[in-house]
């Protein structure tokens, strides 16, 4: 089912463009039945202008039809099928654009980047199990390399969420991922740390609901280290 929605969802415009000239085509023919009707002056004549101007309706309402299932279908239906949502998509070059800025910052300040920073008391905040709760990595973790991040992400009227980091102390939040599926107690997303400098960060979990109003994020402190050598 996923995969069939899938396709309608990547060839969307694709079809709505098929559809277009089908309904242009038959606009053509029952502008052409219609004026044959009118002057037809035998019933021979008008019975065949009739059956394709019946026709022609007929397609056009068909058209009509398929068009509506479609929206219905990529606007609705889609979205609320697990894992198929284009957002949870595993996109590792996310934070290229952000930690080249992170580390440039460093660089330019004069800091050690070789040196690790030292561990702060690691803080939870705003996690609520069942509704936005961080489950992987847990707080004080001790992490490296790409990452899983594990969690929930279900509130009622829910919208979608994100999931986004921050050095320890700074209070500029970078975007890793988002989605606009439900999640319970799984995969969220992925978190490439290897460009990030050693040390502690925060990781929050914001949830939006459809009204566009955000809760209050759930925040956990880990600790990266640096790539294990191949």
């Amino acid at each position: 089912m996923a995969a069939v929605l899938e396709f309608f969802k990547n060839n969307e415009v694709f079809i709505y463009l098929l559809l277009g000239i089908l309904a242009v085509w038959q606009i053509r023919k029952f502008t052409v039945g219609w004026d044959e009707l009118r002057s037809a002056a035998f019933g021979l004549e008008q019975e065949s202008a009739r059956a394709r101007l019946n026709w022609a309706t007929t397609m056009l309402v068909l058209i009509f039809i398929l068009g509506v299932a479609e929206f219905g279908l990529v606007s609705f239906v889609f979205p609320n099928i697990p894992g198929a949502s284009p957002l949870l998509t595993p996109t590792i070059d996310l934070l290229a654009t952000p930690t080249t800025t992170l580390i440039a910052a460093n660089e330019a300040s004069g800091t050690d980047n070789s040196a690790p920073a030292a561990t702060l008391p690691a803080e939870v905040s705003g996690c609520t199990p069942d509704q936005i709760d961080i489950t992987f990595p847990p707080n004080g973790e001790t992490i490296r390399g790409v990452v899983e991040i594990y969690g929930t992400a279900d509130i009622p009227n829910f919208g979608f969420y994100k999931f986004e980091m921050s050095p320890v102390n700074d209070v500029n939040w970078l975007t890793v991922q988002a989605g606009d599926v439900p999640t319970k107690e799984d995969r969220l997303g992925y978190w490439d740390t290897t460009r990030l400098q050693v040390g502690d960060y925060a990781l929050r979990l914001v949830v939006t609901d459809n009204q566009g109003n955000a809760l209050e994020p759930c925040t956990v402190q880990v600790r990266v280290e640096a790539p294990e050598e191949p």
